[in-house]
């Protein structure tokens, strides 16, 4: 018998469509979040409203889970404090239940963990996995604190887990950027009905874009769940290719607006253009 998922975060935009996507596949969820689901629950779902800072009820919900798939958490830019408790406290109440049940986690990390890293002028500049975190503000700094502790938990307890960086999902690309970032939803819910089939996935990293020719990222772990994004942000170039920000910050970097927003730094850009810190 195929053992429940657990999906956290379920009220927000992905989580809805995810939600759907899943249980139309014959999924059995345990849906949480800490505001209520807006939709009719699909079937053969529940819903529980946790904040994840409840560790021992984020236990008690994963109870018998083999797959968790974790969405929950603040998902933009937020101060410090703000994103402390769900995003770092949270997340460990998240792994620790996984290491309880013996359960695979996916973990929602974000392209913003990586945000200041140039964008690249051609495919040799291509991010692979192995590239170093650059997060672009506490949001995307909580992102990079969740991969390590994936890693973490797959070296010392043999948590399975894969680490989604997740560029921009939405129904469609709104800016020349999203040429590069964007994923659809479709590319997305493939890749989570991958993730639950796998047979064995270890510690994995995959950059949650479409197929997208001039994608920032290039190696990473999605031969090991079988999956390959089907759709492009190339049908899309006549609609928004021309749409950029006069910010020369958020146009320089593969986070965007996340790397302008507070930005004070004086004098130009980051300190490896003056020194080779790479």
């Amino acid at each position: 018998m195929t053992k429940p998922i657990l999906l956290t975060g379920a009220s927000g935009n992905l989580g809805r469509m995810l939600a759907k996507e899943l249980s139309d596949a014959g999924h059995t969820l345990r849906l949480t979040d800490i505001a209520p689901f807006p939709d009719p629950l699909p079937a053969n779902c529940t819903f529980t409203r946790i904040d994840l800072n409840e560790g021992l009820r984020i236990l008690q919900v994963a109870e018998g889970c083999g797959t968790i798939l974790h969405y929950g958490g603040i998902a933009n830019e937020q101060p410090y404090e703000v994103v402390l408790g769900p995003n770092l406290r949270g997340l460990h109440h998240i792994y620790e239940a996984a290491r309880r049940e013996g359960a695979r986690v996916m973990f929602a990390s974000s392209n913003h963990s990586i945000g200041f890293h140039n964008r690249p002028s051609g495919n040799a500049e291509r991010l692979d996995l192995d590239c170093a975190f650059r997060p672009d503000g506490f949001y995307g700094l909580s992102k990079a604190y969740g991969e390590l502790m994936g890693r973490m938990y797959w070296d010392k307890h043999g948590v399975e887990n894969v680490n989604v960086r997740i560029g921009s999902c939405f129904p469609k690309p709104v800016n020349r950027r999203m040429l590069s970032t964007w994923l659809s939803y479709a590319d997305l819910a493939r890749m989570m009905k991958a993730i639950i089939g796998a047979e064995r996935v270890g510690h994995a990293v995959i950059w949650g874009a479409s197929r997208n020719p001039e994608t920032y990222w290039g190696k990473d772990h999605r031969d090991r769940i079988g999956w390959a994004p089907q759709d492009s942000a190339e049908d899309y170039r006549a609609e928004v290719g021309h749409i950029v920000s006069d910010d020369p910050v958020e146009e320089r970097y593969q986070g965007g607006s996340y790397t302008s927003d507070g930005y004070t730094r004086k004098g130009g850009f980051s300190p490896r253009d003056q020194f080779d810190l790479d």
